[in-house]
């Protein structure tokens, strides 16, 4: 199935850009939804790719590409995993195979990859930002594009999108916000937003009012001012009296909906409708995530993502059969139940995550320990500073995050705990490269920018039993906050002992003692040392490999043993060279003034796209061959 084309429908073949989606008459819509959904869920099924949300906003998609002249008029998509029926439309679908492979096209929407792409988007809650600056810049240019911003799947949870709208209600500039209200994230929503979006509902009486009304107001035109005002009062009231959208009408925006979005042609006439609207608007539809693939729409989180192959028609996984031997724990896996067991011997222990709890493993404690265990929605930012909160009444917080995702909330990180010299536990999911989802989610940057905060170790296990450790030696130590990265994927498959062991804080091991070179790893990309070690053996080279645990502390007195015993080092990390483990070995060597060169092997600078993890390693040099060459040059050997 390698070389597998999905064959589109009749309609879907001959659209390739939007304007060939214009030639068609409305009625035939709903076909074109159909058959792009058909097409969605036959690519991904071979394929793999971010699923439900998709296919949620089909209807959307095509009706926002019937109506408006893109790509002069911008759509602007959130957590843009929703955005593949877009990409489908806009030119990409013969290449749309390819998506989130290796050399392929982009999961998300991206600027260099198509002028229908406005703005790149992994994260959540940006569209209405980004969507303001395009309309401001609009205006000061005196054109008349028109701006929708999409946002849903969560990301209206996230603070971000609030600012947005309060800034764009005081602007005052023409814009469309259409908020895809499906329920979920990744995982259910949660919070008081939540609840109110679920108390909207399709209020016959109040669409008539308010239509009347804003009716009146036009024919007011010509009446005096305090007429007009009276009016517009009366409006503001009423809505506020009979619908719970009185939310996004106090922070300036026309208020319409709720519409069911999965009407294809009830959306095209509602936004025909609003393209005559001036100011700021909301539009706000219900959909379901998954909708028209039957498993996806019954297990939603499950169905946000798929990594393997599955039949198309019952969803049953068709990844090949194993030799029966169970692998490896995920990472996050053994994060999840380590916290399980540390929270039964430490009362004081809480978690939270910002809507990421099946990702980053957080279910086990949230439903062994509900009081204890907080999803607190898309909210970065707030997570660290509630952590914060929670550690100045003696509780011992384990904030789980993606390495991505922390780097919102770095100003807290600053701020809120370590300038306070709180002990709050950051547990750093998919950092380094993470593969498939590309240069958004990559998670390269912590330990450039922890490590140069007060207050803060940062340290990283080369295998799951070294993670576990950690974890038990943070959740006793109370002098200062504590970073623990690990990857996206499988550990090792070790036997763990059982209970847990304090670690020396600051404190490496020696892997292997070896001749004239000695690599010095941080994390679990340690681990290909051994490959390479191996494939070094068969030439005669004989390594040194030092797993280092702490880029802060460093461990000086095992690289104090390394310079006097080995001649070259090389450092070896899963993240940017710039400010990171290996900078940190090389200015400690430097302030030494040794003359033992250092070659930091990590990631470049420069913006990494996307593949298999291991294409990535390789890519950049930090795999087994990478290590093999970059001993060899350290020994004057040439490759």
């Amino acid at each position: 199935m390698k070389d597998y084309k999905p064959k589109p429908g009749t309609l879907l073949e001959h659209i390739r850009t939007p304007d060939d989606l214009k030639k068609l008459e409305p009625e035939q819509l709903q076909e074109v939804c159909d058959q792009l959904r058909e097409f969605i869920i036959d690519t991904v099924s071979v394929y793999g790719g971010h699923f439900g949300a998709s296919l949620g906003v089909v209807e959307l998609t095509v009706a926002m590409h019937y109506v408006y002249n893109t790509p002069g008029d911008r759509i602007v998509w959130d957590v843009g995993h929703q955005a593949y029926g877009h990409k489908i439309l806009t030119g990409r679908r013969e290449d749309f195979h390819t998506n989130r492979k290796y050399k392929g096209i982009s999961g998300f929407p991206k600027r260099s990859e198509s002028e229908y792409d406005t703005f790149g988007v992994g994260h959540s809650s940006t569209s209405i930002s980004a969507g303001l600056g395009m309309a401001i810049a609009r205006d000061l240019d005196q054109s008349d594009r028109k701006i929708v911003s999409v946002i849903g799947d969560g990301a209206m949870t996230g603070g971000m999108a609030f600012e947005a709208l309060n800034n764009a209600g005081a602007l005052k500039s023409d814009m469309l916000v259409v908020l895809n209200d499906n329920n979920m994230s990744i995982d259910p929503n949660v919070g008081a937003l939540k609840e109110y979006l679920a108390e909207i509902t399709t209020s016959k009486t109040f669409n008539k009012m308010r239509d009347e009304i804003y009716d009146l107001l036009g024919h007011l035109k010509g009446a005096g001012e305090k007429m007009r005002k009276v009016a517009s009062k009366l409006e503001r009231t009423a809505v506020a009296a009979i619908t719970p959208g009185a939310l996004f009408q106090a922070l300036g925006f026309k208020y319409y909906g709720p519409v069911d979005g999965h009407n294809v042609d009830a959306l095209r006439r509602h936004l025909e409708d609003l393209r005559t609207v001036s100011g700021p608007k909301l539009l706000h539809i219900v959909t379901v995530k998954g909708k028209g693939f039957a498993p996806a729409e019954r297990e939603q989180t499950k169905w946000h993502a798929q990594s393997s192959p599955f039949d198309k028609i019952t969803g049953k996984s068709l990844a090949k059969a194993t030799t029966g031997k169970t692998p490896p724990p995920k990472y996050q896996d053994v994060f999840g139940e380590a916290l399980v067991e540390l929270a039964a011997k430490n009362e004081q222990i809480v978690s939270m995550t910002p809507a990421m709890p099946s990702g980053s493993s957080l279910w086990p404690m949230m439903n062994t320990f509900p009081d204890r265990a907080f999803d607190v929605g898309i909210a970065e930012q707030h997570a660290v500073t509630f952590a914060a909160g929670l550690a100045t009444e003696g509780k011992k917080p384990f904030a789980a995050l993606y390495s991505t995702f922390l780097q919102r909330a770095y100003d807290q990180v600053i701020h809120d705990v370590a300038i306070q010299k709180l002990p709050v536990v950051f547990c750093i999911d998919r950092a380094g490269l993470v593969g498939a989802d590309g240069p958004t989610h990559h998670g390269l940057y912590d330990v450039a920018y922890l490590r140069a905060v007060p207050n803060m170790i940062v340290s990283s296990p080369m295998d799951e039993q070294e993670l576990r450790d950690m974890m038990y030696t943070a959740s006793e130590y109370d002098e200062a906050a504590w970073a623990i990265r690990y990857p996206r994927g499988r550990s090792t498959g070790m036997d763990l002992r059982d209970g847990f062991e304090k670690t020396d804080i600051g404190k490496g091991r020696i892997i292997r003692e070896g001749d004239k070179v000695a690599v010095l790893s941080f994390g679990p990309i340690g681990n290909y040392v051994t490959e390479a070690t191996e494939a070094l053996m068969d030439d005669g080279i004989d390594i040194g490999h030092f797993d280092m645990r702490y880029a802060k502390p460093l461990d000086t007195e095992m690289i104090d043993y390394v310079l006097e015993h080995y001649e070259h080092i090389i450092t070896l990390e899963d993240g940017t060279c710039l400010g990171g483990f290996g900078s940190a070995v090389a200015e400690y060597v430097a302030g030494k003034g040794v003359a033992v060169p250092v070659k930091i092997m990590g990631v470049p600078d420069a913006i990494i796209e996307h593949g298999t993890q291991r294409e990535l390693h390789d890519e950049v040099g930090i795999g087994p061959a990478g290590i093999v060459e970059n001993v060899k040059k350290s020994l004057g050997i040439l490759v």
